[in-house]
């Protein structure tokens, strides 16, 4: 009795039809939605204010050292004056339009579109005029609205990531720990406070010697074995703030060398879970 065999040619023909269909059903596999209340958003955004302005109202409106533009609000969105070079990704001006779909907005901030301070020494002079205040003000008033605003880029953020990996296993590696990390306690804290903090990690302009620091270089990079998910994306994201730092040019390494002990304390957040969450 013979056996009837299947064709080499066959099999690898299956096999190949196999990874092809799966290369397309992950580029067109939609993102699932993040939904959290208004109570979780105040909650995720107090945190959040912690990290960048230790929850003072007075931080919500600064311009650093060595900075060409001031950072606002919660997650220090930025905006930059007329005629400065973006060197990293303006957010405001977003942030406002986000807000004014449910809140009022002052009129002073519909009507312009740059910053009511074209450098740090007139941002310092001004730092208690009226738009310094009411911008405050504002910006105390919306914590909830602003996380709202960070957790859609977050949304956004993972089919941005996707889009620039060309291995499909690759990124369904990232696909799932994005997912898995939202599923933790605190994850979706973990995730909106980082791709916040570093960005997504796709422009070519947040990278030092061709290596970058955000959300799709920590998930990439996540020890895949490990049983505790929270620790090996804090592992992962310290990694990759250690190389931003070594990679720093010039007058940057320094600074850089400074935020990075805040930073790794920043990230150390992610592994504390309240008692009431």
């Amino acid at each position: 009795m013979k056996i009837k065999t299947t064709p080499v040619i066959w099999i690898i023909f299956f096999v190949i039809s196999l990874i092809v269909l799966n290369e397309i059903a992950q580029q067109y596999i939609e993102p699932r939605e993040i939904v959290i209340s208004q109570q979780q958003a105040q909650e995720i955004g107090e945190k959040i204010w912690q990290n960048e302005g230790a929850g003072k109202t007075q931080n919500l409106i600064v311009w650093n050292k060595n900075e060409n533009f001031p950072s606002l609000g919660i997650g220090h969105f930025i905006w930059y004056p007329e005629g400065v070079e973006h060197q990293f990704q303006e957010s405001f001006p977003s942030l406002i339009q986000h807000i004014s779909k449910t809140k009022k907005i002052p009129q002073w901030l519909i009507d312009t579109k740059y910053p009511p301070w074209n450098s740090r020494e007139s941002f310092n002079i001004q730092i208690h005029s009226t738009y310094t205040r009411q911008l405050r003000e504002f910006l105390q008033e919306t914590t909830a609205e602003q996380t709202q605003f960070i957790v859609q880029r977050l949304e956004e953020a993972l089919p941005t990531m996707l889009k620039t990996i060309k291995s499909g296993f690759a990124r369904q590696k990232v696909r799932e720990n994005f997912y898995h990390i939202a599923m933790q306690k605190n994850g979706i804290y973990a995730l909106v406070d980082y791709v916040n903090f570093k960005g997504e990690g796709v422009s070519p302009k947040e990278k030092y010697n061709n290596q970058g620091w955000g959300l799709l270089q920590v998930l990439e990079n996540m020890n895949g074995r490990s049983e505790d998910l929270m620790l090996a994306f804090v592992e992962s994201a310290d990694r990759q703030l250690t190389r931003r730092v070594a990679n720093a040019p010039g007058e940057r390494s320094a600074s850089e060398k400074k935020w990075l002990p805040g930073w790794r304390k920043r990230l150390q957040t992610y592994l504390t879970v309240d008692e009431k969450s």
